[in-house]
């Protein structure tokens, strides 16, 4: 009965932080929390980036965060004219954000899995609380559905109609033959493209938040410690690297639908 006490626990425990704070039924069913601390995040970078802007300055020694954040900048903006060869404002300012906003929601991640879930139940009132937007399928694909939309608009934008249509039509085989077999081939690799960045994200998020409630939730503290210990610091390359690729895919794709063939 102990080890079936044990069992129940701890699969109550795995389900309760791996639950939403949900309001709405069915299609109208919303995720309180994810879009709470999605919006309070890209906010936070927002104000962040922003202060720190006006502060700039030529003169003087820079302070240690104006110099992060120069980085960072010039990290997105060396990528974005490496990869994107054609003229376009948005590209910079939307990788930026993209990279600063998704590091910060996996950035979530690595707080301690029972701190503000307690928090929101116990002076709150809330019962559920996830607060890794990342880990939310729902966040990622609206995000990667966001991107897939500005690839539509510019491939017809560049392209034209006409010439959006021939490029799903006649290739990769230039013939009139095949224009059946070119679009099956074409549409899969358009729709592959919100998939591969909504899923990706999404899976590797979820797995990382997983694993830190699954040691959290089977083990004695004393070995949560030996474990999460050095599990987050290598999470610190992992959600680094995911919002990374989130950033350099939204460059390619949009840089592959500016391109006038």
């Amino acid at each position: 009965m102990a080890a079936t006490g044990e069992q129940v626990s701890s699969a109550e425990y795995i389900s309760h932080h791996l639950q939403n704070l949900q309001v709405g039924t069915g299609f109208w069913q919303f995720n309180i929390d994810s879009l709470f601390w999605s919006v309070l995040l890209g906010v936070l970078f927002l104000w962040l980036f922003r202060a720190y802007a006006k502060k700039a300055t030529t003169h003087g020694v820079p302070g240690k965060m104006q110099c992060f954040i120069e980085i960072i900048v010039e990290f997105v903006d060396n990528s974005v004219k490496d990869i994107f060869h054609g003229k376009n404002k948005l590209i910079a300012p939307l990788s930026l954000t993209i990279f600063v906003w998704v590091f910060l929601m996996n950035f979530m991640d690595l707080l301690p899995i029972d701190y503000l879930p307690y928090v929101a139940e116990h002076w709150m009132g809330l019962p559920n609380m996830r607060v890794v937007p990342s880990a939310d399928v729902n966040i990622d694909m609206s995000m990667a559905l966001a991107v897939f939309v500005l690839v539509i608009f510019y491939s017809l934008k560049v392209k034209g109609l006409g010439g959006f249509i021939k490029e799903l039509t006649m290739q990769p085989f230039n013939h009139w033959a095949f224009i059946p077999i070119n679009f099956i081939l074409e549409m899969v690799s358009l729709l592959s493209k919100p998939l591969s960045l909504g899923l990706r994200l999404f899976g590797n998020m979820y797995a990382g938040e997983l694993i830190f409630i699954l040691i959290a939730a089977l083990l004695p503290w004393w070995i949560q410690w030996l474990l999460s210990v050095p599990w987050a610091i290598f999470h610190i390359l992992i959600i680094t690297l995911q919002a990374f690729i989130f950033m350099v895919l939204t460059i390619v794709y949009l840089s592959q639908a500016s391109e006038d063939h």
